[in-house]
C-alpha cells in the first residue's frame, strides 16, 4: 500500500532520530571508555557500528524513494536533502566512535605514556556538540544550531593544545611512539566528531531558514 508523502516524511524523521540516538549513545560510551580506560566498553562501541551502518543504508533508501516517487518541493524537499546529508554525517560519527574505541582498546593493554594529556574537556565538548546538533534538529532550534557552530572553534583550540603536547612527547620519548600515535589519532577523531556535529547544525539552519551557511560559519 502506497503511503502519503506526509506519512513517509514522518517515518523518515523517526528513523533518523533513532539513528541519532544510537550514534549519541556510541559517542557517550566511547568518551567514557576513553576517560576510564575501559576496554570492555570500547569493544562494545566497536561492535555497535554495524547496526549504525545498516540504519544509514535504510534511511538513504527511504530518501531515494521519496525523491523518486513523490518529487517533494519547498520545505519538504529541503528536509529530504538535509536528511541525506545528516544521515551520512551520523554514519561517519559512528565510524569515528569505532576508531576511537579501537584505539582505546589498544591503549588499555599497554602502559600509560609520558604525555601530559587530559582528554576529558575535548571529549565532553565533542559529545555535547553531537547532542546539541541533534537537539537543534528535533526542536527546529536555529539558535542552538548556531551555538554548535561557535563551539567548534573551542574544540579546534583544544585539539591544537593536545597536538602540541603529543608532538613534544614524541620528540622526547620516541620509544613510546606507537602509543603516542594512537593518542594523536584519538585527538583527531574527537575533533572530527565536532566537525560532523557542525555539519548537522548547518543542515538544521538550511532546513529551517533555507540558508547555506557552511562556507561562512566562521565569518
Amino acid at each position: 500500500m502506497n503511503q502519503s508523502l506526509p506519512q513517509l516524511l514522518h517515518d523518515l524523521k523517526h528513523h533518523l532520530l533513532f539513528l541519532s540516538s544510537t550514534v549519541e549513545d556510541a559517542v557517550a560510551k566511547v568518551v567514557q571508555a576513553l576517560v576510564q580506560r575501559d576496554s570492555r566498553l570500547a569493544r562494545e562501541v566497536v561492535a555497535a557500528d554495524a547496526e549504525i551502518d545498516n540504519m544509514e543504508v535504510r534511511i538513504e533508501g527511504e530518501c531515494q524513494q521519496i525523491l523518486a516517487l513523490h518529487q517533494p518541493v519547498a520545505s519538504d524537499l529541503r528536509f529530504v536533502v538535509a536528511t541525506l546529508k545528516i544521515n551520512n554525517d551520523l554514519e561517519r560519527m559512528g565510524d569515528l566512535a569505532k576508531k576511537i574505541g579501537k584505539n582505546v582498546s589498544y591503549l588499555c593493554g599497554v602502559s600509560p605514556t609520558s604525555a601530559n594529556v587530559d582528554f576529558r574537556e575535548i571529549a565532553e565538548k565533542a559529545r555535547l556538540m553531537v547532542k546539541r546538533s541533534m537537539d537543534a534538529f528535533v526542536n527546529s532550534d536555529v539558535e542552538l544550531a548556531r551555538q554548535v557552530l561557535a563551539d567548534d572553534d573551542e574544540v579546534d583550540s583544544l585539539k591544537d593544545e593536545l597536538y602540541e603536547e603529543l608532538r613534544n612527547t614524541i620528540r622526547n620519548h620516541p620509544d613510546e611512539l606507537d602509543s603516542l600515535l594512537k593518542l594523536y589519532s584519538v585527538t583527531r577523531n574527537l575533533e572530527r566528531l565536532g566537525d560532523m556535529a557542525t555539519h548537522i547544525a548547518e543542515e538544521v539552519i538550511f532546513i529551517i531558514e533555507g540558508d547555506i551557511v557552511r562556507h561562512n560559519a566562521g565569518a
